[in-house]
């Protein structure tokens, strides 16, 4: 007999199926889906992974035992048809009764499932988990909302700030699990973002190293890239912007439909977008190491008075063998225009 679920479990399960569908998905949200029993016991799963959406995926695995069912999804099912057809008439047709979500979908072109199915004779909750199922989309939902995909910057540093040491050298400030883990966010992004004078001086791959599928790679910068450079290779695709202007990089990021860019370079280019209020997120690898002097991680943002500073929330903490991996969200303060 199969484990009952609450609708807390049912949705949490559902939460942890979305995220594995993380990369794969622009220009569409991350998505999970459960089917139980209307007592609770899993009948089946599933999340959108670029096809079909994670309803249908997981209607289809229930193999014809969706009658009087209880359906989970992390966000509402969508009412409009795109590259697929309409979640809500495969979910009408499916003999579900009661359907469970937790985030309103934001989309005005998409949204309106609930209401559909609701006149269709099947019951609605909305709101099961949505704190938790909003942080695991909020690449799709920042896009939704500013009009740009999320923007997340990486920093590899010293306990004093430093990513570099005074002769320039930086590899490597953090270890190798610290650096597997890097591999890995690469693999949840959709493009990775570097600046030429990266390139020039350190030739990195930027894959996420077998982990996972490999993002596009995007390099900004006026000085031209070496040909023979590692970035050019076929492992993945890689996008040249011959601009510092940070407007192109997000004008391509849209026409692309990416929800999601990691920042991979040093910290002019990082603090040049810091500047122009395009960073969300930044991801602090931190060493228990100290150097002193050297390259900063963070340049000069003309702040001149510590009301003027920017304020980040911590979201995370994780000790990654003998280093630290501190996840930093922009600060409501600062959203709403405040410091």
């Amino acid at each position: 007999m199969n484990q009952v679920l609450s609708a807390e479990a049912a949705m949490a399960r559902a939460i942890d199926s979305a995220r594995l569908g993380l990369g794969k998905t622009y220009p569409n949200p991350i998505v999970g889906a459960v089917i139980t029993s209307a007592t609770g016991e899993l009948i089946s799963e599933g999340f959108h992974q670029g096809g079909d959406h994670a309803e249908v995926i997981a209607i289809n695995a229930a193999q014809g035992k969706t009658i009087g069912s209880t359906l989970y999804v992390t966000l509402e099912p969508c009412n409009h048809h795109g590259k697929t057809p309409p979640c809500v008439d495969v979910i009408i047709k499916s003999g579900i009764t009661k359907v469970i979500y937790a985030v309103k979908d934001p989309n005005p072109i998409a949204a309106g499932g609930a209401e559909r199915l609701r006149q269709a004779g099947i019951e609605i909750q909305a709101g099961v988990e949505e704190v938790q199922a909003r942080l695991e989309n909020r690449a799709w939902l920042t896009k939704v909302e500013l009009g740009r995909p999320r923007i997340t910057w990486k920093i590899a540093s010293t306990m004093d700030g430093k990513v570099a040491a005074s002769d320039g050298s930086s590899k490597w400030i953090t270890g190798e699990v610290a650096r597997d883990d890097v591999a890995h966010m690469r693999s949840q992004v959709d493009a990775i973002v570097t600046s030429t004078a990266t390139v020039a001086a350190d030739d990195p791959l930027m894959t996420s190293k077998g982990k996972g599928r490999n993002p596009v790679r995007i390099v900004m910068g006026e000085k031209p890239v070496n040909s023979n450079s590692q970035i050019l290779n076929g492992d993945a695709e890689t996008v040249i912007i011959n601009s510092r202007d940070t407007k192109k990089l997000i004008t391509l990021a849209n026409q692309r439909g990416f929800n999601q860019l990691l920042i991979e370079s040093g910290p002019i280019f990082g603090t040049a977008l810091l500047r122009a209020d395009l960073i969300d997120e930044i991801v602090l690898f931190q060493a228990p190491t100290i150097l002193g002097s050297g390259t900063p991680s963070i340049g000069d943002l003309g702040i001149m008075n510590l009301s003027e500073r920017l304020d980040f929330e911590i979201s995370d903490v994780e000790i990654l063998g003998a280093d630290l991996k501190i996840t930093l969200m922009k600060s409501a303060i600062n959203r709403e225009g405040g410091r």
